[in-house]
């Protein structure tokens, strides 16, 4: 089956063009960068073209991996090119305006289904990984992709897109801006990342290195993220506002009002006591992998 990424040449769209192309999927990928894209078609095997019109007429299925503020245009750029009987799915992060466009936009013959695979370009493998899908209606091409999915151990979710988006707000926009903020503030309080580490506990080490994962991804992709999600603005207002709240009730020595809003926020918390035990996990291997490390630089 013919299979097409516009955007294919890097990130997530790369990612899913090697995964496809080892499930014996003809693949061809499409990006700006005609240089580059040769380069990674070679790399991966697939075919690359520098026409997204031509290509979106010349497959089964068109998966759209740009830039979530070129989703839209690219969507209009390709609909009156796509096969009859087809699907169209993006992998935005984003899924509202999308599929506003997609429902709009897209011919009678073209099967959609908005999308949104919760993982990052570092994937090998969809075992295991989470997968958002948003249809606004249940095609022909549903099931199928319903049934690759479940047969390549991925979690699945449906849901519509205004939920997805209220959702990864929090799941998304909250974490990545939290995380990014306390990497600021170390920044600049000049603090040596390396130097702490020497004081600090396993959780401190895994707290930085997730901030790491994060505040290290393209910072456009993250920018984009934090913007096209409508719910964005209102929940970056929530975290500041939480932030100077307890900032003010610290500065005011208030440990009554402390005790109480700390309570209130852990009570909102899911299973406390499971959460406990995935982090213990986490926490434990990052000591057996520390005092590996030790004693394998011991012995040389």
């Amino acid at each position: 089956m013919k299979v097409a990424i516009i955007g294919g040449t890097k990130g997530l769209g790369k990612t899913l063009a090697m995964i496809l192309s080892k499930e014996n999927f003809l693949v061809t990928i499409t990006g700006r960068d005609e240089s580059y894209g040769v380069k990674v078609a070679k790399e991966l095997k697939v075919k690359y073209s520098n026409n997204n019109q031509k290509t979106a007429s010349l497959n089964e299925i068109v998966i759209i991996a740009v830039p979530i503020d070129s989703t839209v245009d690219v969507i209009e750029e390709i609909s009156t090119f796509l096969k009859k009987d087809s699907l169209l799915l993006d992998i935005t992060s984003v899924k509202k305006g999308p599929s506003e466009a997609m429902t709009r936009l897209l011919p009678e013959y073209v099967e959609f289904i908005p999308s949104h695979p919760v993982f990052g370009p570092r994937t090998n493998s969809l075992n295991g990984q989470v997968v958002v899908l948003t249809p606004l209606k249940k095609g022909k091409w549903y099931p199928k992709v319903l049934n690759f999915l479940k047969n390549h151990k991925v979690r699945i979710i449906e849901s519509s897109p205004k939920e997805h988006d209220e959702i990864m707000s929090v799941v998304q926009i909250l974490t990545h801006f939290s995380y990014i903020a306390t990497s600021v503030a170390m920044e600049k309080l000049g603090v040596n990342i390396s130097q702490t580490r020497k004081f600090a506990s396993p959780i401190y080490n895994l707290m930085v290195d997730m901030i790491s994962r994060i505040a290290s991804q393209n910072p456009f992709l993250t920018y984009s993220i934090q913007i096209e999600n409508e719910s964005g603005e209102k929940v970056r207002k929530a975290f500041a506002e939480s932030v100077n709240e307890l900032k003010d009730i610290l500065s005011l020595e208030e440990e009554d009002d402390f005790v109480k809003i700390v309570g209130a926020a852990v009570e909102n918390m899911d299973d406390i006591q499971d959460a406990l035990v995935r982090s213990d996990k986490a926490i434990d291997l990052l000591t057996r992998e520390s005092v590996l490390f030790e004693n394998s630089t011991d012995k040389k």
